[in-house]
C-alpha cells in the first residue's frame, strides 16, 4: 500500500522548555500529520546522548536507555507527578527564549533533571505511581546496569568507564556491591528517569495508532566506546584483556574520501553473539519496537560485513572487511520478528551480497533524490529507476535541506540535469524544493518521506547534521508558528493525486 510520511526529530518539535518533547508539540504535530493524510512519522534515534559526542543520537551511551530530555513536564502534571507551581518555580530559573529555533541542550539537561527529581519525590509518595515504577524496574532487564553505569560516571566526574578505577572498570563484585549500597538513591533516580521516558514514549505511540499513523524509529548500528553495554558486556565486543578495543568501526576509502572514515566505535564480537543466539540484538530490537512500529537500521551493510580498523590507526585505510554470520543472524531475527518491521539504510557503495540480503528479507531500502541528478540516466536514485520496495526521500538528516542543497551544494550540471528532467528551468531554491518534493511523492516507491524542513521550504539554517563536524549539529527546532495555513490540505491533495491516500 502506498503511503506518505514526514521526517521530523522529536528534539525539533516546538516547546517552551528548550527542546522538543513528548508533550503538546508532539500531539499537535500528530494532528497535523493526520490532517495532511500522512501515515508515517519518522524520527531519529531516541537514545541517550552525551554532550562530549556533540549530542549526536547516533553516538548512544546505551543501546537500550532513552533520552530523558524528551520527557514532557506537561504530562508529568497530568499524571500527578508534578504540580503547576513546581513547574513554574523551576522553569523560572531558565531563560529558554520561547521563540528560539535551536535546542538549548545545556539548559534542557539541568531543567529536566530538576523536573524529574521533583517528580521522583511525588512518585515515591504515590502508591499507584510507585507501584507502576516498581513493576517497570522488575521487568526491565537492562535498567539496573544502565543506572549503575550512569551514577558511577557522575561520581567519576564524567570520565569514560575505561578511565575509572580498576575495580569499577572491571566490575569487581565487592566494589560494585559497595557502590550500589552507597549510591542506592541516585541509582533509583536514574531508573525513574527511564520509567518516565518509556511511559511517555509508549503513550505517544498509542495516540499515533489512534490516528492511524505509524512511528518509524532509527537504530544506530554501533554504540560508542563509552557505552553502558560495552562496560556491562565486554565479551560481546572486540576488546583485549585490558578492555581496550582490538578493532574499531568505519568505512574504507572511496571516491568521497581518500582515507575512508574512522568512526572509532568498538566492533562487535559476532562469534560470542552467535553463541548467545544473538540475545543482545533481539532484546535491543524488542526494546525499540516497544516505542516504534518500524525501525530503520542505520549502516545496514555492517550486518553483512564490517570494515575493521586496528585500534590506534589514525585513518581508516588499513582496515579490512570481516564477514558477519548474517545467515544465522537474520534467521534469528525472522524467528523473533516474523513480520521483519525494519527498513535498511543502504546508501553509498553497496555490494551485491548486501542487496541480496535486504531483498531476501523484503526490507525496504532508501532512495535519496539529492543524489539523483549528476548523471540521471542509469542512476538508481533518479525517479525513473525507482523500485516499489523502497522508501524515497528528498534528503535525509545528513543532507542539507532541499533549498539549502540547491543554493549551496548543487553543481551546475546537477541543476541543469534537474531542469531537463522536469522540463522547466529552476531559478531558485523555493521552486526546486517544490519540484523535488513532487518527484518524491509521485515516485513509484511504496513509501515517500519528506523532511519537514522541505515542506516548510527552509534553507541551510534548518539543516540537522553536517557529517564529520563535531559540533553545532542536532539543534534545529521548528518554531511554534512555522506551519502555514493550508499546508496540511496541500500535502493531502498531492498524496491523494499520487495514490498515497
Amino acid at each position: 500500500m502506498r503511503s506518505g510520511g514526514i521526517l521530523l526529530p522529536i528534539t525539533s518539535l516546538p516547546s517552551k522548555y528548550g527542546i522538543g518533547d513528548f508533550g503538546t508539540g508532539a500531539l499537535k504535530f500528530a494532528e497535523f500529520l493526520h490532517n495532511a493524510g500522512q501515515k508515517i512519522w519518522q524520527v531519529l534515534p531516541l537514545t541517550t546522548i552525551d554532550s562530549g559526542c556533540g549530542n549526536s543520537p547516533y553516538s548512544p551511551t546505551s543501546a537500550f536507555a532513552g533520552n530523558y530530555l524528551l520527557v514532557s513536564p506537561e504530562i508529568l502534571i497530568e499524571e500527578n507527578l508534578l504540580t503547576e507551581e513546581e513547574l513554574e518555580k523551576i522553569s523560572a530559573k531558565y531563560d529558554f527564549n520561547k521563540g528560539i529555533d535551536r535546542v538549548d541542550y545545556e539548559s534542557a539537561r539541568a531543567f529536566k533533571t530538576e523536573i524529574l527529581n521533583a517528580a521522583y519525590k511525588h512518585c515515591m509518595k504515590n502508591g499507584s505511581s510507585g507501584s507502576k515504577f516498581q513493576s517497570f524496574r522488575k521487568k526491565t532487564e537492562w535498567l539496573e546496569s544502565f543506572a549503575l553505569f550512569s551514577v558511577i560516571k557522575q561520581v567519576q566526574g564524567g570520565a569514560p568507564w575505561y578511565e575509572w578505577p580498576e575495580d569499577l572498570r572491571h566490575k569487581d563484585p565487592e566494589a560494585i556491591k559497595k557502590f550500589k549500597t552507597e549510591y542506592s538513591n541516585e541509582i533509583s533516580h536514574q531508573e525513574f528517569y527511564q520509567y518516565v521516558f518509556f511511559t511517555q514514549a509508549m503513550t505517544l505511540k498509542s495516540k499515533l495508532e489512534e490516528l492511524d499513523i505509524q512511528l518509524v524509529g532509527d537504530m544506530p548500528l554501533y554504540v560508542t566506546r563509552d557505552c553502558a553495554d560495552v562496560w556491562e558486556y565486554p565479551e560481546l565486543f572486540n576488546l583485549d584483556e585490558d578492555l581496550n578495543p582490538v578493532t574499531v568501526a568505519g568505512v574504507p576509502p572511496d571516491y568521497f574520501s581518500e582515507t575512508g572514515q574512522l568512526w572509532g566505535n568498538p566492533t562487535y564480537n559476532w562469534e560470542a553473539m552467535e553463541k548467545q543466539n544473538f540475545k543482545w540484538w533481539v532484546n535491543r530490537l524488542k526494546n525499540l519496537l516497544s516505542m516504534f512500529d518500524k525501525v530503520r537500521i542505520d549502516h545496514f551493510r555492517g550486518l553483512a560485513a564490517y570494515w575493521a580498523i586496528p585500534y590506534g590507526e589514525v585513518t581508516a585505510k588499513n582496515g579490512k572487511w570481516v564477514k558477519v554470520p548474517y545467515e544465522k543472524f537474520f534467521a534469528c531475527l525472522k524467528n523473533n520478528f516474523p513480520e521483519m518491521p525494519f527498513w535498511a539504510e543502504n546508501l553509498g557503495i553497496i555490494t551485491p551480497d548486501v542487496e541480496e540480503l535486504r531483498k531476501n528479507y523484503e526490507l525496504p531500502g532508501m532512495l535519496v533524490l539529492h543524489f539523483a541528478f549528476g548523471n540521471p540516466a542509469d542512476n538508481p536514485y533518479a525517479p525513473h529507476n525507482h523500485t516499489r520496495d523502497s522508501v524515497v526521500y528528498t534528503g535525509t538528516h545528513d543532507n542539507n535541506t532541499s533549498r539549502g542543497w540547491f543554493e549551496n551544494d548543487a553543481t551546475e550540471e546537477e541543476i541543469k540535469n534537474f531542469a531537463s528532467y522536469i522540463g522547466r528551468d529552476v531559478m531558485d531554491g523555493y521552486i526546486f524544493t517544490s519540484e523535488v518534493t513532487r518527484l518524491a511523492v509521485s515516485s513509484v516507491t511504496d513509501t515517500a518521506i519528506i523532511p519537514m524542513q522541505d515542506y516548510l521550504r527552509l534553507g541551510a539554517e534548518a539543516r540537522i547534521n553536517i557529517p564529520s563536524t563535531p559540533s553545532g549539529n542536532w539543534s534545529w527546532r521548528m518554531r511554534e508558528d512555522a506551519i502555514p495555513d493550508g499546508l496540511a490540505d496541500r500535502i493531502k491533495a498531492a498524496c491523494k493525486l499520487y495514490g498515497r491516500i
